[in-house]
Formats: structure tokens, C-alpha cells, sequence
């Protein structure tokens, strides 16, 4: 008689859910046991790196994954990457263990109280099974969950002792829709105030990239010949950033950003809450003369938006709809933002003068993961992205992401055969949050280069210490840290990169390489500006 183990591995290759990523604990033996020849276990030292290295390959492949962590204190290990994935709208199935059914009334150790609270409210749905049998039909039902729009993470709670239960009949392998598209009559009432606009602007959220709809965005801008920004935070880029039409990155403020968009009497957004705000800078939401018009995939953003009228949608359906429906506009094109000045040298050199070196050599087709909050702008100033699926970073605002999700996109570029190369840019405060992702990548034999701005302190505080004139916090600075020794610790290669000048034979070394190579590049402490 076939057991709930055979009957859910079953199901999980039907869904074609054959990788688990995860740290095994006693909890998840069961489930473990006799692993099957063709399913692939990605080993993660930690939690938190199983998380993020789930999210980078559910990202990248545009299929969900599968995390698997321990019982109550492992899952609490990954919580902080399980909200960023909530954040970045990532399809996961994450599964832990439970203790045995027969102890649970007794709270032995292990055991997780209210097991389907712990998650909540950052995954979309939270459920332990009432019956052993009822696991099969859970992971059909957690599937479905995950990838309907807005696509997110969900959790089941496994007890331990399940597995070699009988099972009942399978759950029949259903297929659900993963694109909602927009409200015609809406869609219509959207493209008519396009069309009368004096002035638009078009600002671009992840989900355009999520939808592989950078030509009707490019299509859709230049028929109106509007200038086109990056939502606020972005954890993808939107847009191809060489593009004339291409601003930049919206401040994240309320008043700064209010006065990025004046002069502008239409503002669509498509993709993106209206809008992701940190710090608090008061001011107008828009500009008095402004009208915002709101696409999105997720009710809770349109629900919360405060300002503007919405249309739940598709992104990609969305601005195929407006293609269709507006005439081309009578006006000229905007002016191209112009290039930024070449950085000045200084020694240690600034961040500008290393992404300037990194952009000059950027690898054809190249994978940017990024997690160096306070060079964020100096990356984005000089590096411009000019294809999909060619950013990735934390939506969250938390650290710890970027350096597991970093190895799971090289391991889904591998997989998928693209074989992009990855570089990724993690500050060197930001690299220890999640560094035992390091070990794992080696492993796996990933090219993945790691290029880690060293300035030895968390200058992001600084700066949101400048800005809310809070001095004296202690804790802000990293003596101490060797970045070389710890990469070489998990059988990295490191070199140091003395100057940005070193930077293109280093790079070229660590894509070639058949392991990780870390990269650690001194920079400047001078602290940059919040806004």
C-alpha cells in the first residue's frame, strides 16, 4: 500500500518540484529518508540561506521552489528572508517538520506551538494538515496557492510521523491560471486619460520584469512619448536603463518623491505599490496638478495605495491593453538624462569609481544581485541594466538576502542551460548575514563572483543617522572583519581588488573559475546621502 511519503514525492516530480533546498533536522528525517535518486537536495548550512537561495532560484527559473526547514526554531532561523520573499512576491512551498502526533499534547521538545501561526502574516496561506492523509492534497492546494497572483510564499507544517501512514487516493495535478487580466471598461477608462494627458509619466514596478514585458512597457512609452522611472526600492529592474525614456529611480520619500513627478499631469504606475516610502519625509503625496492611475496584480496594494484609482491586472496584459487603445502621442520625445560626471580619484577609491570599473567590464548578458544598501546609488548611477531578468535584489529592506539568492540563481542559470553569469555586490556589512551560503555554492561548483565593497561599517545607518539627526549610535562601525579569510574558510577563492583598475582581470578570473571567487574591494568611508 502506497504511503503519504510515496504518494507526495509523486506528486511533488508531477510538479516538477524535484529540488528541495534546506538544512535537515531530526524533525524532517522522515520525510528525508531513502531521498529519491531523482531529486536533488541543495545543502544549505543555515535556514536563512535555504530561504534566500529558494527565492533567487524560484526568481530566475519563474517556477516556484521548494524550501524545507526545521520545526519551530529553524523556521525561525529563515524568517527574515521568508518576508523579504513575501515582499518579492516569490512562489515558494515552504514545508518543516513537526514532532510526532501521539506527543503533541504535551508540548515535548521540538514541537511547534500553533505551528500554522508561526509564519503569519508573511506567506499567503499557513496550514497543518488535520489528517496524515490530508498531505498530498495540502501540497496541491499550498501549489495553487503560491503561483495565483499575487504569487508568495506559503507553509505546512508537517508532523513527523505522517509519512508512513497509508494514503489515500493522490489529489488529482490541477493547473491554475497565474495572470489575471484587467477589467476592459477600466482598461478603456485608463487609455482615454492617457490619451488626453498633457504631460505623463509612466512609474515601472518588478512586476513588469516578472511579466517579461519590457517591449510593450518600452512600446507603451514611447508611443507617448513619456519619460519612464523605476518605482521607489525596486527588487528588479523595469526597464531597459540605456533607454532615452529612462530616469532613474524614484526617491522613497513622500515629499522628494511628490516633487520628482511635478510638472507631470498623469502618473501611471504599473507594477508597484503606490509607493514603497522609507524614510519619512512629510509632504504631498503627488503633486496638486497630478492624477495617478494604479495597475496591479495584488488587491492588498490597491486596497492600501493612498492616492490614485486602480485596476486590478497583469502587468504585461495591462500594457499590451493600453498599447492597443492609445494613439500615438503629438509631442516630442523627452531629453536623455545625461551621463554622470567620471567619478574623481580619490584613494581608498569611492564606490562610484569602482562601479564605474565594474560597469566598464560588465560581462555580456551578465546577472546582477545586489545587497550594498548604502552604494545602492552609486550602483544604479553607473551600472545600467538593459535587459530582463537581469537584477535581483531584497524588496523587504532586510539584510541577508542577496548573497543566498545570488547562489540560486547561478545554480537556475545552470539548470535552465542559460549559463548567464552572476556577479553579485554585497556590502561588506551585509555579507556575514547569510555568508554560510558561501559553502554551499562551493558545493555546487558555482562560477559566482562576488564583488564585496568594503568600507568597514553599516554606512546606510549613518546615513539614516545624518538624516533623523540621531547621533551617537553605537554599533555602526566593523573593525576587524576579514572578508578574504572567511571566503577561503567555506573553500572560496578571494582576491583582494586593491583598485578598480585590478577589477577586470579579477572578474574574469572568478566567471572562469569552477568554484565561488570573493572579491573584496576597499572603498571610500565617506557616508552618502539617504535622499
Amino acid at each position: 500500500m502506497a504511503t503519504v511519503r510515496d504518494t507526495t514525492y509523486d506528486l511533488l516530480r508531477d510538479l516538477g518540484l524535484t529540488t528541495v533546498f534546506g538544512n535537515p533536522g531530526s524533525t524532517e528525517e522522515t520525510f528525508l529518508q531513502d531521498f529519491p535518486a531523482d531529486f536533488r537536495y541543495v545543502h544549505a548550512l543555515h535556514e536563512a540561506s535555504a530561504v534566500g537561495m529558494a527565492d533567487g532560484y524560484a526568481q530566475a527559473t519563474g517556477r516556484p521552489a521548494h524550501v524545507n526547514l526545521h520545526t519551530a526554531p529553524g523556521t525561525g532561523n529563515g524568517m527574515g528572508n521568508l518576508v523579504t520573499a513575501w515582499h518579492n512576491k516569490t512562489p515558494l512551498i515552504v514545508t518543516a517538520g513537526q514532532q510526532t502526533r501521539e506527543m503533541l499534547l504535551i508540548e515535548p521538545r521540538l514541537a511547534s506551538r500553533r505551528a500554522a501561526e508561526l509564519t503569519q502574516p508573511y506567506v499567503k496561506w499557513s496550514h497543518e494538515p488535520a489528517r496524515a492523509q490530508d498531505i498530498p492534497a495540502a501540497f496541491m492546494r499550498a501549489y495553487a496557492t503560491a503561483v495565483q497572483p499575487p504569487s508568495g510564499p506559503v507553509f505546512l507544517s508537517l508532523p513527523m510521523d505522517d509519512w508512513r501512514q497509508p494514503a489515500d487516493r493522490p489529489p488529482q495535478v490541477r493547473t491554475v491560471s497565474t495572470r489575471t487580466a484587467p477589467d476592459p471598461d477600466r482598461l478603456r477608462g485608463f487609455a482615454e486619460v492617457l490619451a488626453g494627458s498633457r504631460a505623463p509619466v509612466l512609474v515601472l514596478g518588478a512586476a513588469v520584469d516578472r511579466a517579461d514585458a519590457w517591449p510593450a512597457a518600452v512600446a507603451l512609452a514611447e508611443r507617448l512619448a513619456a519619460p519612464v522611472w523605476s518605482a521607489p526600492a525596486p527588487e528588479r529592474a523595469v526597464f531597459p536603463e540605456d533607454h532615452p525614456h529612462f530616469r532613474g529611480v524614484l526617491p522613497y520619500a513622500i515629499g522628494p518623491l511628490a516633487d520628482a513627478l511635478r510638472g507631470h499631469d498623469t502618473v501611471l504606475v504599473v507594477g508597484a505599490p503606490v509607493f514603497r516610502y522609507y524614510p519619512h519625509v512629510p509632504g504631498d503625496y503627488l503633486p496638486e496638478e497630478s492624477r495617478l492611475l494604479h495597475v496591479t496584480d495584488d488587491p492588498d496594494e490597491s486596497a492600501r495605495a493612498p492616492v490614485g484609482e486602480s485596476l486590478l491586472g497583469d502587468a504585461g496584459l495591462a500594457l499590451a491593453g493600453l498599447l492597443d487603445l492609445v494613439p500615438p502621442a503629438d509631442r516630442p520625445p523627452p531629453a536623455a538624462r545625461p551621463d554622470p560626471a567620471p567619478p574623481e580619484v580619490t584613494e581608498p577609491p569611492s564606490a562610484d569609481a569602482l562601479f564605474t570599473a565594474l560597469a566598464r567590464h560588465w560581462p555580456a548578458d551578465g546577472v546582477l544581485v545586489q545587497e550594498s544598501p548604502s552604494n545602492l546609488a552609486a550602483l544604479r548611477r553607473r551600472l545600467r541594466v538593459d535587459r530582463p531578468r537581469s537584477y535581483f535584489t531584497m524588496a523587504s529592506g532586510g539584510l541577508g538576502f542577496g548573497l543566498p539568492a545570488a547562489v540560486g540563481i547561478a545554480l537556475a542559470e545552470r539548470d535552465t542551460g542559460r549559463r548567464r553569469p552572476v556577479v553579485a555586490v554585497i556590502g561588506d556589512g551585509s555579507f556575514h548575514y547569510s555568508v554560510q551560503a558561501l559553502w554551499t555554492a562551493v558545493q555546487l561548483r558555482l562560477p559566482l563572483a562576488v564583488v564585496v565593497p568594503a568600507n568597514h561599517q553599516y554606512a546606510i545607518l549613518k546615513a539614516f543617522a545624518d538624516l533623523k539627526h540621531t547621533p551617537g549610535v553605537p554599533g555602526l562601525d566593523l573593525p576587524g572583519l576579514d572578508v578574504s579569510a572567511v571566503a577561503r574558510g567555506y573553500g572560496c577563492a578571494a582576491t583582494v581588488v586593491e583598485s578598480p583598475d585590478g577589477l577586470a582581470a579579477a572578474l574574469d578570473a572568478a566567471l572562469a573559475a569552477d568554484r565561488p571567487t570573493v572579491l573584496p574591494a576597499p572603498i571610500s568611508t565617506d557616508v552618502p546621502r539617504i535622499l
